[in-house]
């Protein structure tokens, strides 16, 4: 069961909270720079008279009130809990006395300005930006008109400080946008390869073994009458080769009817309880019995393999010679089963289309990549691009481990499929 982590300490406390937080903040700033503290000769700023007066403290507690009420409506209706903090900012500059609004008092709709900015749409942004700035004209505008001095550079300080909030919200939401878009795009990769790589497994696991199924299944037609102990080890061989495809998409369906999340263990294996349900006999055909000393296929095919690849093919009337060249040494797993499969499906194709007896397979222990090379004397019909997908499979798993492909005719005849690909991880 998957738990998600608890938010960090700061982002769990609301933005309205934080907007009470800056305006207490700036009451408490108000009041200290009108007060002598120890080691000053007199106050920073000197109050005005009505400042301690029972009319200057009501305007400061109503003032308080509607910013109060501007912090909890901040995250429900961010415009008019914008206007209520602008209010009670514009309320709190009567008993100070000053010609301009200071920039403690319009800190909280700073900090407005920056939630807002960060949390809602670019256009609500804007128009935050638009009203916070129009507050702090409207106000130098009115005391202007009524012929009382104003304090331009105080203000536009002010200003600056709140575009500057806006700067750092808008930055922040598209920040998180961006992410957003990026995890989306991930999310949207990582199902696309997924769905090729199940593509890839079932192309490489069916492709290979119908083929020798068929030619096998044809073996046996001709010597059926002739031959009848040879018909009977040719339909043998169908009967292995078949239980083995149909264990290996039993697995990987089973892989897929089953999330991760929905195992209690990381194992290679289906619990019991999940596996797929035994299919029932055709009526009218007995149950075939398994196979005496018939092994279960390896989970994970590796280069280890290849023997017992080879061993297959031939008995299909195809001979497949491998040859190791260099110390063999241990792979990291997504090379050897890549390897295996890019090998697998060349074979197959010299099986269902170069029209010959025989292929060579070459694999190279070298220092730092692994060579791989499979070459045929045939003249059948071939596609380099197009109309399959065996090559393109080869291509794509290829690429995904970095690495370098080739594939077309030989100049001699024939064709020839190359792979090299680099061992940075592989294990010595």
């Amino acid at each position: 069961m998957h738990v998600t982590p608890p938010l960090p300490l700061l982002k769990r406390v609301p933005p309205g909270a934080w907007t009470i937080v800056a305006w207490f903040g700036g009451l408490v700033f108000t009041f200290l720079a009108r007060v002598r503290l120890p080691g000053e000769i007199e106050p920073g700023v000197v109050a005005a008279a009505q400042f301690f007066r029972w009319d200057g403290l009501t305007n400061l507690a109503v003032a308080t009130a509607v910013a109060l009420s501007g912090g909890a409506l901040l995250r429900c209706r961010p415009l008019p809990a914008l206007w209520l903090l602008m209010t009670g900012s514009v309320l709190a500059c009567l008993p100070l006395g000053v010609g301009a609004i200071p920039l403690a008092q319009y800190l909280a709709v700073d900090v407005a300005v920056f939630f807002i900015a960060a949390g809602r749409a670019r256009r609500t942004g804007v128009a935050a930006l638009a009203g916070a700035l129009a507050v702090l004209a409207g106000y130098l505008t009115t005391r202007l008109l009524f012929g009382w001095p104003v304090g331009l550079s105080a203000e536009l300080a002010v200003a600056m400080t709140v575009v500057i909030a806006w700067l750092i919200g808008h930055s922040v939401r598209q920040a998180r946008e961006h992410a957003e878009t990026l995890i989306a795009k991930a999310t949207v990769q990582a199902a696309t390869d997924e769905r090729l790589r199940i593509s890839r497994e079932l192309h490489d696991t069916v492709a290979h073994s119908i083929t020798v199924i068929a030619l096998q299944a044809g073996a046996a037609r001709r010597v059926i009458d002739t031959q009848p102990d040879r018909a009977s080890q040719a339909l043998g061989e169908i009967e292995t080769v078949g239980r083995e495809t149909l264990s290996g998409l039993r697995r990987m369906l089973g892989a897929l009817r089953h999330s991760e999340e929905d195992r209690p263990h990381d194992v290679a294996e289906p619990h019991p309880s999940r596996s797929l349900a035994k299919p029932h006999p055709t009526p009218g055909l007995a149950e075939p019995h398994p196979t005496p000393g018939l092994a279960e296929p390896h989970p994970t095919p590796s280069l280890a393999d290849l023997d017992r690849l080879a061993a297959a093919t031939t008995d299909a009337g195809v001979r497949v010679e491998v040859h190791r060249r260099g110390e063999p040494y241990r792979l990291p797993p997504e090379i050897d089963i890549s390897a295996y499969r890019i090998v697998q499906e060349a074979v197959t194709n010299v099986v269902r289309h170069a029209g010959t007896g025989s292929c060579r397979v070459f694999v190279e222990y070298g220092d730092g990549e692994l060579a791989l090379e499979v070459l045929d004397d045939g003249h059948g019909p071939r596609r380099t691009s197009g109309g399959g997908y065996g090559l393109v499979g080869m291509r794509e798993r290829v690429s995904l481990l970095h690495g370098t492909f080739s594939a077309g005719p030989r100049p001699g005849g024939g064709f020839r499929v190359a792979a090299r690909l680099p061992l940075t991880a592989a294990v010595r």
